[in-house]
């Protein structure tokens, strides 16, 4: 962020979140962006169908150039700028990258270390982050942590919501979050936003669930402002039609998912949210259409 001209040539180490937000920035100012991944998909933890798409947006429109499933070896630089050497964990083949710099992006740790905690007894885990009960209280009595020093996503609304619960707790209200309900948003163009739980982890928990997708493409907003990349998946339980996880990818999707957190905070069904009027035309009109698609496959625009 301290860099006083654009790079011609950026590696970027990791494909989470913050990576393809980085990289996303530079490639939009002219940047050529190569992305090396461990793993075998970008935006890692997030529903699987987020990552295919992102990488397909990123890849048609700002030209990334993306390396999955590599192991970086080794990282040097010189005055011309840094080579970046990766072994693909398929084959052991090795390639080297040159940029003109290198941006290391994955992973975050609490920064707690020079806070002084051990003067006033407070316990700090093995990953440096404060240790709490279930009230935000740390082993010393009326001492309370929040956000990125405890455990739980790195997000600025998940502290805002522990702060708000804390000070009502500090004057005796009963005060609730509910980890599963705040969104995830990823700041890139398209957006990704996301709430409750991923496709994945509700078929690896045996729970028996209907999907709804719906493209944006198909509507006449996204047609207008050419924003047509990406959709909205609306996931439900098989049996009560309850919505378990909404996950989305497009125009002002980290705006939209608003939505979906106040159905599931109430325990809607996807039938409940396909009966609300949306007004036409608008790019929430693909919640709506989603939600339908999961209730008996039936959305009006497909």
């Amino acid at each position: 962020l301290n860099l006083a001209e654009v790079p011609k040539s950026v590696v970027v180490i990791g494909a989470g979140v913050i990576g393809l937000e980085l990289g996303s920035v530079w490639a939009r100012l002219g940047t050529k962006v190569e992305v090396v991944e461990y793993a075998d998909a970008v935006l890692g933890g997030m529903d699987a169908d987020l990552g295919k798409e992102m990488r397909k947006v990123l890849k048609k429109h700002l030209k990334f150039g993306f390396h999955l499933n590599h192991m970086v070896t080794s990282v040097t630089s010189d005055k011309k700028g840094v080579k970046v050497t990766a072994k693909s964990r398929k084959n052991d083949k090795e390639m080297t990258l040159e940029a003109d710099y290198c941006l290391i992006a994955i992973g975050r740790k609490p920064y707690t270390d020079q806070l002084g905690l051990e003067n006033a007894g407070v316990k700090v885990d093995d990953r440096g982050r404060i240790e709490t009960n279930s009230h935000l209280e740390t082993n010393v009595e009326g001492v309370f942590a929040i956000g990125d020093v405890v455990k739980g996503a790195m997000l600025a609304h998940k502290a805002e919501e522990e702060g708000t619960y804390v000070a009502e707790y500090m004057v005796g209200q009963h005060p609730h979050i509910n980890y599963n309900l705040i969104p995830g948003v990823v700041y890139t163009w398209p957006e990704v936003a996301a709430v409750g739980k991923t496709e994945e982890e509700l078929k690896e928990a045996g729970t028996p669930i209907k999907v709804g997708k719906f493209p944006f493409r198909a509507l006449g907003r996204a047609r207008a402002s050419g924003d047509v990349d990406g959709f909205v998946k609306v996931i439900a339980h098989k049996e009560t039609d309850e919505v378990l996880g909404v996950h989305m990818i497009g125009a002002r999707v980290a705006d939209i998912i608003a939505e979906a957190v106040v159905a599931m905070e109430y325990r809607a069904s996807a039938e409940d949210i396909s009966r609300i009027s949306h007004a036409h035309p608008t790019f929430t009109e693909a919640v709506k259409e989603a939600a339908l698609a999961a209730t008996d496959n039936r959305p009006l625009h497909m």
